[in-house]
């Protein structure tokens, strides 16, 4: 057997057969269509966003009256005695004392607490929704190259296959020359040595491809069948490395959630701050009890309306340590955001570079592939007339074999790279990537929840 190099990387990277008939052929977006739908990590995130959106109306429940009722019942035994002058006197009287009372409380200045503790729930909305988007990105770009991994590893297995089959071919025909006298001994143990190197190889890819196949299982949801080929999506990309790091500082999740948990501190900072301000507020009361005090038929109504005014003067330190801590936790969250965009720029760069590398690589590696090509055939004619060793013909084949898997890599990591520049701008989502799915919402579920405030059931029916 002996393909040529460019037919076998052509038919590997073409169409990956895992057992499945051609009608269920995967393409990448729909590899990346059943991760964006079903990826447990990815419902899991918005699971945590739906969360999220309940401290919404929590928060929001300082604006609202709190009513409650208590109601007492029981049996009471009174006896009174007199033992004074001629005639004592010995009463006794038995009563059910019962009472009910109804007390609403209204809040009408709690020191912007409550104002300021919405604005720091919405905060924490938008921030969660960036880190939903964040492993929304993650998990596609780990779609794409686990896609990628599959259709590498195949495609190696393939080659390093066929190389054992050339290297049979190569052993018995040296065996062949060695019995009428052409090559010595060693021309046998060298083909019998590079084939038990290439059999090892084999199990090695075979290992490798399982890998593959167990992570692309992992994020995909379904077993890889008959891969398609797929493309690098630089056309979605930036034009220049400038614009690309520009894009990712302002597009980012990490970065965009950080600013959003600066949100959340400043607010945070302010809510503390409203524990020194004076409170005021109105609480009426209803009262309505019977047989009190051990007399039946004696009956006590009573309803107030009354203000309430709370001025804090010294609760032993605590609210000024909170807005202290509050105040570091404000700067840590600012540092947090320096420290998202030193990472993204990072990324952005090294990813970019990443790509312009496997770029240059694969025609660089299609060069070597076809001059070691050319190379192993001329090395295979000079051997039949003895002017090549066994072991200059074992070389070349290792060359070609090595040239052929770098080029497989190569055009793996372009494909890869280019989703990992996508990512690292924040641009790797489902609408861009035009997946066809329906896009999860999560204002839905945020207006379902943020004004509600009666009912247990979540607005999926749970």
């Amino acid at each position: 057997m002996n393909l040529r190099p460019s037919s076998i990387v052509g038919l590997l990277l073409a169409t990956v057969a895992l057992g499945c008939h051609p009608a269920a052929a995967e393409t990448m977006s729909g590899a990346l269509s059943r991760a964006y739908s079903n990826n447990p990590d990815v419902n899991q995130a918005r699971a945590a966003v739906r969360a999220q959106d309940e401290t919404v109306p929590q928060a929001k429940a300082g604006w609202l009256p709190k009513a409650n009722a208590q109601g007492t019942y029981g049996r009471q035994f009174s006896r009174s005695t007199n033992t004074f002058g001629q005639n004592g006197s010995d009463q006794k009287f038995t009563a059910n004392p019962t009472s009910g009372t109804v007390t609403v409380t209204q809040t009408l200045f709690d020191g912007m607490r409550t104002a300021n503790g919405v604005d720091a729930a919405e905060s924490g909305v938008l921030a969660a929704r960036e880190s939903l988007r964040g492993q929304e990105i993650t998990t596609l770009q780990q779609g794409a190259t686990y896609y990628m991994d599959v259709l590498r590893d195949t495609a190696v297995l393939g080659l390093r296959r066929n190389n054992v089959k050339v290297l049979q071919v190569q052993l018995q025909q040296t065996r062949d020359r060695f019995q009428v006298g052409e090559v010595t001994r060693t021309d046998v143990a060298q083909a019998e040595s590079s084939l038990a190197s290439g059999t090892a190889d084999v199990s090695v890819a075979e290992a490798n491809l399982q890998a593959s196949i167990a992570n692309f299982r992992r994020v995909i949801g379904v077993e890889p069948k008959q891969l398609q080929p797929a493309q690098p999506i630089e056309k979605l990309l930036p034009a220049t490395l400038d614009l690309a790091v520009a894009t990712g500082l302002t597009q980012n999740p990490s970065v965009i959630g950080a600013l959003h948990q600066v949100d959340v501190a400043e607010d945070q900072v302010k809510v503390n701050e409203g524990a020194l301000l004076p409170q005021l507020g109105v609480q009426a009361q209803v009262q309505n009890s019977n047989d009190t005090s051990g007399y039946p038929g004696y009956g006590l109504y009573t309803a107030s309306v009354v203000g309430v005014l709370n001025v804090p003067i010294y609760q032993g330190g605590s609210e000024y340590a909170a807005v202290r801590q509050s105040k570091e936790k404000l700067g840590q969250a600012r540092l947090a955001v320096e420290a998202a965009r030193y990472q993204v720029r990072s990324e952005v760069i090294t990813t970019w570079n990443a790509l312009q590398s496997a770029r240059a690589t694969i025609a660089s590696f299609q060069a070597a592939v076809r001059a070691a090509e050319i190379a192993l055939t001329g090395v295979r004619e000079e051997a039949k007339v003895g002017q090549r060793t066994t072991l200059d013909v074992l070389n070349q084949e290792q060359a070609l074999l090595n040239a052929r898997v770098q080029l497989v890599q190569a055009q793996r990591d372009r494909v890869v790279f280019s989703y990992n520049v996508m990512a690292a701008i924040g641009r790797l989502t489902a609408a861009n990537l035009g997946l066809g799915v329906m896009a999860y919402d999560p204002n839905h579920h945020y207006d379902a929840t943020k004004n509600r405030f009666f009912g247990l059931s979540t607005p999926d029916g749970r």
